[in-house]
């Protein structure tokens, strides 16, 4: 696994599936959901590209209805399991100079597995926000995040995350998302 330090500039946000049917069934929503919206509203302040996707959304309904009243991006709908597995998705994802790619979502040994695997088969450096995922089954948490951490994605907590892109205290964006670790 390569070493690196996320960098804004070459960042982009993946926001897998955090759907209203299916989020109630993950072990430990609560979180993910808090995670996710402070990983978006990061992205936002950031100015860090965010990219978000829907499984089947005819089947486990729309993304949940805070995270979907927090975006002004587009939703791109999938079957694939792989979000690379979508037709179109390839055009929809790809941003020039963006190779370092923050994965969150649902569920982490699915689609934010399947995801990772093509993103680090692809070239891209990967990092997975363990407390931005999750699983129905604690135990397949675990495993896809070890299994995702031992092929080369960088697996870190939503904080190491932020603060990486933040990279020092005292600037407007550090001010702005600061209140987030105070809830």
């Amino acid at each position: 696994m390569k070493p690196y330090t996320l960098d804004p500039s070459k960042t982009l946000f993946l926001a897998i599936d955090l759907q209203e049917k299916l989020l109630p069934a993950i072990q430990g929503w609560e979180e993910v959901l808090s995670s996710s919206k402070k990983l978006i509203t990061a992205a936002h302040t950031l100015e860090i590209p965010l990219k978000v996707t829907e499984q089947y959304p005819k089947g486990l309904g729309p993304t949940e209805g805070q995270i979907l009243s927090m975006l002004s991006e587009e939703v791109f709908e999938k079957t694939g399991f792989g979000c690379f597995d979508q037709e179109g998705f390839e055009e929809f994802f790809s941003i020039p100079r963006r190779d370092q790619v923050v994965l969150f979502g649902i569920e982490t040994h699915i689609c934010v597995h399947t995801t990772a695997m093509q993103l680090l088969t692809k070239g891209y450096d990967v990092t997975v926000v363990s407390d931005g995922c999750g699983s129905r089954k604690e135990e397949n948490h675990r495993i896809g995040m070890a299994n995702m951490g031992s092929c080369g994605a960088h697996v870190l907590p939503l904080e190491s995350v932020i603060y990486q892109l933040l990279r020092r205290s005292g600037t407007a964006e550090f001010k702005a998302l600061l209140p987030l670790f105070k809830e």
